[in-house]
C-alpha cells in the first residue's frame, strides 16, 4: 500500500497533478436523499479566499458558474477549462446611490433571453447585463424605487415564466434598520410585473433573504435569516397574490454554522436550501432528509444545467457536489 502511494505521488509531482480538495460531508437523515446524492460524492472545493462569496448562477451560454463576493464588490466566473477569473469589477455598487458600505451584487439569475439580472446591494437596484455574456456591457436599471423611495439593498431574485420578477429587500447592504439612508420602513418582498408595476406582496419578515418557486410555481418559498426566527416560510402563489402563509421549516435554534439564506428548488421538487450547517434538502412536503454539512456558513446554492452538480457559496469557498440526475 505504501509503495502504491508513493506511486501515486511521484507521478502526480512528475505530470502536474494535484488532489482535488475537499471538505465536510453529506449528513443521510433518511434514504431518499440517496436518489439525489450518491453514497461517494464530495464537497469539492473549487476556488476559495473571498471575504463572502454569493448568488451563484449556472450560465450556458458561458458552460460557467457566476457567482459574486459581496464585500469585495467583485463578481467571478468559474469553468472546468479555465478556473476562476474576476468578471465583474465592480459588480454592485458603481456610486450611483447613497450608501456607506459600498457592498457589491448578491443575488443572480439569467432571464428567459438568456441576460443576466443582478441584485445590487450597493446601488440598491435590480440591474441587468444584456448578452452577450462573453462581453459583459454596462449596467441597465430594472427597478430601484418602490412607491418613490429607493430600496435598502435587493437580495435575491427569481423570474416567474409569466416574465414577473419576484425579490427581497432586506437592508444588509444598509448599516442595518436604523441607517438613515433606508427608505422604506419594511424589509418586504416585492414583484415586479411585465407591465412595470411594482408590489410589495410581502412584509412580514423582518430578514427576508433566498426565495424559489416550486417547480409548477403554485408555491414560493421564502428563507429569513434571523437568529431568532430562523425559518423558510411557503406561500400558495395565486396571480401574483401570496396565500395561505405557512412555515415550511423552522430551524430556529438549530445547532451549525449559517442561517436561512439562499434556496433552489430541484426539478423533483427537492428544496435544497442553505442554512445551519450547509445546504439542508427537504422534499416538497418539508420533510429534512440530509445536509450537505460545509463546514462553514453557506451563502446559496445552484445547479448546472442538468442538475448533475450542485454549485455552493460557502463563506470564503466556492464549492461543488455532483447530483444523481
Amino acid at each position: 500500500m505504501k509503495k502504491t502511494l508513493t506511486l501515486l505521488l511521484t507521478l502526480g509531482v512528475l505530470f502536474g497533478i494535484t488532489a482535488q480538495k475537499t471538505l465536510g460531508s453529506v449528513e443521510r437523515l433518511d434514504p431518499e436523499i440517496n436518489t439525489l446524492i450518491a453514497a461517494d460524492a464530495v464537497i469539492e472545493i473549487l476556488a476559495d479566499g473571498f471575504s463572502w462569496a454569493e448568488g451563484p448562477v449556472w450560465v450556458p451560454e458561458l458552460n460557467a458558474v457566476l457567482f459574486t463576493d459581496v464585500p469585495e464588490n467583485k463578481m467571478y466566473r468559474w469553468d472546468n477549462a479555465n478556473g476562476l477569473s474576476v468578471y465583474l469589477d465592480p459588480s454592485g455598487y458603481t456610486g450611483i446611490a447613497p450608501n456607506d458600505k459600498k457592498s457589491g451584487a448578491n443575488g443572480l439569475i439569467l432571464d428567459s433571453k438568456g441576460n443576466l439580472l443582478i441584485a445590487q446591494h450597493g446601488d440598491r437596484r435590480i440591474a441587468l447585463i444584456e448578452k452577450p455574456l462573453t462581453q459583459p456591457g454596462s449596467f441597465k436599471t430594472i427597478i430601484a424605487e418602490y412607491d418613490g423611495k429607493r430600496f435598502s439593498s435587493p437580495n435575491d431574485l427569481i423570474l416567474a415564466k409569466n416574465g414577473d420578477l419576484y425579490f427581497t429587500d432586506p437592508p444588509y447592504g444598509l448599516k442595518g434598520d436604523g441607517d438613515p439612508l433606508k427608505e422604506i420602513a419594511e424589509n418586504g418582498v416585492y414583484r415586479l410585473d411585465t407591465k412595470g408595476e411594482v408590489t410589495q406582496v410581502y412584509s412580514g419578515l423582518n430578514r427576508p433573504n433566498g426565495l424559489a418557486f416550486s417547480p409548477d410555481e403554485s408555491i414560493l418559498y421564502v428563507a429569513n435569516s434571523d437568529p431568532k426566527r430562523n425559518l423558510w416560510l411557503s406561500f400558495s402563489l395565486e396571480n401574483g397574490v401570496l396565500k395561505n402563509e405557512k412555515t415550511f421549516y423552522d430551524a430556529t435554534g438549530k445547532q451549525g454554522k449559517g442561517l436561512a439564506d439562499g434556496l433552489k428548488v430541484h426539478s423533483k421538487g427537492y428544496v435544497f436550501a442553505t442554512g445551519p450547517g450547509g445546504v439542508l434538502i427537504f422534499t416538497p412536503k418539508g420533510k429534512h432528509i440530509g445536509t450537505i454539512k460545509t463546514e462553514v456558513a453557506s451563502a446559496n446554492c445552484a445547479f448546472n444545467a442538468d442538475e448533475s452538480a450542485l454549485y455552493i457559496t460557502s463563506n470564503n469557498y466556492l464549492t461543488r457536489i455532483q447530483l444523481i440526475n
